[in-house]
């Protein structure tokens, strides 16, 4: 493809997704192709020769996008939702066009300073604590994703808790190791019931043990203060080396928000575990003050922070902005210095070399589109898109709570999230009965496939979520999409 042929494509592909998004609620949500049906519509092997590109395009229009889930859809309520913005793609054009994997500063200066400009202008309007700000020991770096950040700060907490709860108490190295290599297997690390399984998940990667503490209903299913004791008690009185806790700000099931100050409170006498937050899709809600009350007892006694952009704040999958106390907790666990990553800048420790916080080498330019997204839409711009999309879930609860007699909410609603069963006649929430049509009601709605929404248990019950979040939500959707629920539920329950 010579430079003219890329600037026609490059105008055409900037049309067709215009075009796409206008049409938007015309498309189906979710793909109507079943398991299989791409391989048998491309060949096996890659073309010998090369192809023109309007017939890659071609395919593209016919084979590929029939294929895809639509996330933007009005109609797509399900899991949480995954943004996208014009200027946001605009950013990751550009990024695509220099294409450099960032892992040292003087890779592309401009890659990580802009990281580390706009993580602190994000960490301010959220109210976080100074102490994640880069001007301290703190930072802030963007990760790929929640998950991936879990696993990133549960690898230095490790090693941090062995290096000055376990080696610290002895003189020589030979004891040293020895000591961390028997304190290894009694590692253990920490979440509620409720937290999303990418704890659970870095744990089996770092190869430590994980607890997951009940919650409970009538607690709003946060994690307490109180159990957080129980059930490090419990875990120390067998022998067992708490390291790590996630706490949630808006967990998946139910956007349940733990008890921060309770939770700093009860590990005061606990300095080496490590606190995480994960804030993936509610933390987006801190650019807004009137949400900045979740972060009541988080100051500077939290060990790190994580939210996405690319759920709730137009910026496209991925960039999941993850926040430490202190970055050189980091850099002692994940620093690996081969003659070929040396540089005078480096070795004077002028710059920072975003390589030594995270688990892969490379990075892509994240940094410009998050950039792109702040400009052009300024901090009202985001409080805006926050408000009017809570506004519409809003909305959908208040229709749920108007129908008793058919529904029962599951959870308290929160930042749009409302989480309810099809209440069985003459049953009430959480019974057999209910679970039962419920599921009915879930199953016929993902197959007819006019709206998308997502399903979970919580404690037993059976539920299905509605969330929204795109920009291109309306009221009337909703509305819409109230009304088909509605009817499907009262035909099922009526069988």
């Amino acid at each position: 493809m010579d430079p003219e042929e890329y600037r026609k494509a490059g105008y055409a592909a900037i049309d067709y997704i215009i075009d796409y998004f206008k049409t938007m609620d015309e498309r189906k949500v979710v793909a109507d192709v079943e398991p299989g049906y791409l391989r048998k519509l491309l060949p096996t092997e890659m073309p010998a020769e090369p192809e023109k590109f309007d017939d890659v395009h071609r395919d593209f229009e016919s084979k590929i996008v029939p294929g895809l889930t639509n996330w933007q859809s009005p109609n797509f309520l399900a899991f949480f939702p995954s943004n996208v913005s014009y200027p946001s793609m605009l950013g990751e054009l550009y990024s695509s066009a220099f294409s450099a994997p960032g892992f040292n500063w003087i890779c592309s200066p401009a890659m990580t300073e802009l990281e580390t400009i706009v993580l602190d202008w994000l960490a301010k309007q959220m109210a976080l604590p100074k102490c994640f700000l880069s001007d301290g020991e703190g930072m802030g770096i963007i990760q790929g994703s929640a998950s991936e950040s879990v696993i990133t700060c549960m690898v230095a907490a490790r090693d941090r808790y062995l290096r000055d709860a376990v080696a610290a108490k002895y003189e020589t190295e030979e004891e040293k190791e020895e000591a961390i290599a028997s304190a290894r297997g009694k590692l253990v690390a920490f979440a509620s019931d409720q937290t999303h399984s990418s704890t659970q998940k870095a744990a089996l990667i770092a190869g430590v043990r994980y607890i997951a503490i009940p919650t409970s209903a009538e607690e709003e299913y946060a994690l307490t203060g109180a159990r957080l004791e129980a059930a490090l008690a419990e875990a120390e009185a067998k022998g067992l080396m708490p390291f790590f806790l996630t706490a949630s700000m808006g967990t998946t099931a139910v956007v349940a928000i733990d008890r921060f100050g309770e939770i700093a409170e009860v590990t005061k006498s606990r300095p080496q575990l490590w606190k995480h937050i994960d804030a993936a899709y509610a933390g987006a809600a801190l650019v807004c003050p009137e949400h900045q009350h979740m972060l009541d007892g988080v100051e500077d006694n939290y060990d790190s922070f994580d939210m996405n952009m690319h759920k709730w704040l137009l910026v496209n999958f991925d960039a999941s902005c993850m926040y430490v106390r202190r970055r050189r907790d980091l850099a002692d666990a994940l620093s690996v210095m081969p003659p070929y990553l040396r540089n005078s800048v480096s070795d004077q420790g002028l710059v920072v070399d975003f390589r030594d916080y995270q688990l892969p080498l490379g990075r892509r330019f994240r940094a410009l589109k998050v950039w792109f997204v702040m400009r052009t839409y300024g901090s009202s711009g985001l409080q805006e898109h926050i408000r009017r999309t809570s506004k519409i879930g809003e909305l959908f609860t208040e229709r749920v709570r108007a129908r008793a007699d058919l529904f029962a909410i599951v959870a308290k609603p929160r930042l749009g999230l409302t989480v309810f069963q099809v209440v069985a006649p003459g049953s009430s929430a959480g019974t057999e009965a209910t679970n039962a049509v419920s599921k009915k009601v879930a199953a016929r709605i993902e197959k007819e496939g006019q709206l998308y929404l997502t399903s979970s248990t919580v404690h037993g019950a059976f539920a299905m979520r509605v969330v929204t979040g795109s920009p291109w939500a309306t009221e009337g959707a909703m509305e819409e999409a109230y009304a088909y629920i509605e009817k499907v539920a009262e035909e099922e329950r009526s069988e």
